[in-house]
């Protein structure tokens, strides 16, 4: 095969093109009936049950992940499965969404009655919008397409997808419409790096020990003890208001020894840093990562009007795995 690398490469780069090019084209066409589907769903607070056979029942199911951990009820029901039993999962209440290139398949033909026997409110997600699935359905969410990626035109590609982004459309709706924020995410997502990015705060990871404090008095020898015991890189100086004055690093230590090599006679006040970086304790660990990371720093105060709270060192918020 005498097939060089550029041209494997443009073999990718036409797929891509082409897939965005049908994306565009499904953006133009975008109608009223997918408000109407998304306010249907929101005023009558319905389960979503999403079918589909194949690829497009892959890409159901996709739909169902993304739809359960974004606050929308939602389940996956296999066309062929359906008719042999799973039918009886499909309540009353349920919004069924049917998705099928075609809208043609033996399964989605002998499906779609059933469902519209039983009352449900229908939405067809299909490429073919005269066919028979786009016609019966009580709502069409067309996905327009003339040719799959495919080279042989075969191999469902740039249909999925379109099916996909439609899918992930409806998502996103729901979530604006709802005002779904993060801390609705959280509730979905507890465990896990993701989870923890939504729901650690800073006072989950923050060392609170008074060990970690010194007055401005402290002589230097005491606070160069005091931070290595303390393994945070750094103390807090407490004024005699009960106050934090200041902090002192490691690096604030190091850069005093070459300055001072006799510093018997220093105090923590005569090294502290006046203007310490501060949070709180109730701000997503995750701003205290990007505190940390834009001022440079590898620990951060957490305080509250002031008085001490606690510290955060950076290795605190990367042995939480949420970076």
């Amino acid at each position: 095969m005498s097939i060089t690398d550029q041209e494997i490469l443009q073999f990718a780069k036409a797929t891509v093109a082409q897939e965005a090019e049908a994306l565009k084209i499904m953006e133009a066409e975008f109608s009223n009936q997918f408000a109407e589907v998304i306010r249907k769903i929101v005023q009558t607070q319905a389960r979503v049950v999403v079918t589909g056979i194949g690829k497009s029942g892959i890409i159901a199911q996709k739909w169902v992940a993304t739809f359960n951990s974004t606050g929308q009820n939602a389940v996956f029901m296999h066309a062929a499965d359906a008719i042999h039993g799973d039918l009886g999962m499909v309540t009353e209440e349920d919004i069924v969404f049917c998705i099928s290139k075609s809208g043609e398949s033996p399964e989605i033909r002998y499906l779609v009655p059933l469902i519209k026997e039983m009352g449900n409110v229908l939405v067809a997600v299909t490429a073919n919008a005269e066919g028979f699935l786009g016609k019966e359905g009580n709502y069409l969410l067309h996905t327009p397409m003339s040719k799959e990626a495919c080279p042989n035109n075969l191999a469902p590609t740039t249909s999925t997808t379109l099916q996909l982004a439609m899918g992930d459309a409806l998502a996103v709706a729901l979530m604006k419409v709802r005002e779904f924020g993060s801390a609705d995410f959280a509730k979905f997502h507890p465990g896990g790096a993701l989870g923890k990015r939504v729901a650690l705060k800073v006072g989950d990871v923050m060392n609170a020990s008074e060990d970690l404090l010194v007055a401005p008095a402290t002589p230097m020898l005491e606070v160069i003890s005091k931070v290595s015991q303390g393994r945070m890189g750094a103390v807090a100086v407490m004024s005699g208001e009960g106050l934090v004055a200041g902090i002192i690093t490691d690096g604030d230590i190091r850069r005093m020894i070459e300055k001072h090599p006799q510093f018997t006679n220093l105090k923590a006040e005569d090294v502290m840093g006046k203007n310490p970086k501060f949070i709180a304790e109730d701000v997503l660990a995750v701003e205290a990562y990007r505190t940390l990371e834009a001022n440079s720093i590898t620990q951060i105060l957490v305080l509250e009007k002031g008085s001490w709270k606690g510290m955060v060192h950076l290795h605190d918020l990367l042995r939480e795995g949420i970076f």
